[in-house]
């Protein structure tokens, strides 16, 4: 679905999509936000990530390790960002500035994630990589409890994805027309 999405329907639905999750209340008294930068036909978040910083949010962006594992750096504006090629997939914008550790995320109020699909049970379906897997596992041994939040289209809420035992479910789904939050968060 994401490949047939012109360069128009996805300007429209990252600014619904930004308007929606601005008005989340986790977002209104966030002071960390970890986020990450839309690729390819994901759902944009840069007009999100403008905002929450013209608003005083500190927002952290991933940089992806070797071991697909993810470091953390601050986003101080659009041209804070590099593009990164890791190997033969596909580019990344990542933070240019200094790199504060993996540990960095723990002290996020809010995690935006990005996911190709939610289910019912606030499951997400990542792209396989398990970067945002670690991420969970990470906050869950440090005793951080952060509000998980997935960004996706309207059509990727759907009935049941795949889970695994070490899958942890998200409190929202933001999508251009609405959230969808999920109790058993």
């Amino acid at each position: 679905m994401r490949n047939r999405l012109t360069a128009d329907d996805v300007r429209e639905a990252a600014t619904a999509l930004a308007a929606r999750a601005l008005d989340l209340p986790e977002l209104a008294g966030a002071r960390t936000v970890a986020a990450y930068v839309s690729v390819s036909g994901e759902p944009g978040t840069l007009t999100l990530l403008d905002t929450l910083r013209e608003r005083g949010v500190r927002v952290l962006l991933p940089a992806l390790l070797p071991d697909n594992d993810l470091d953390w750096g601050a986003y101080t504006g659009e041209g804070s960002l590099q593009r990164v090629r890791h190997g033969g997939r596909m580019a990344l914008f990542e933070p240019a500035g200094e790199h504060l550790g993996p540990d960095a995320v723990t002290g996020a109020d809010v995690v935006l994630l990005p996911g190709l699909a939610v289910d019912a049970r606030g499951m997400r379906l990542g792209r396989g990589g398990g970067s945002y897997d670690r991420v969970l596992a990470r906050l869950e041994r440090a005793g951080a409890h952060p509000a998980l939040v997935v960004l996706l289209y309207d059509s990727e809420v759907v009935e049941r994805v795949p889970a695994e035992a070490h899958d942890r479910p998200v409190r929202a789904a933001v999508t251009p027309s609405g959230v969808r939050r999920f109790p058993s968060s």
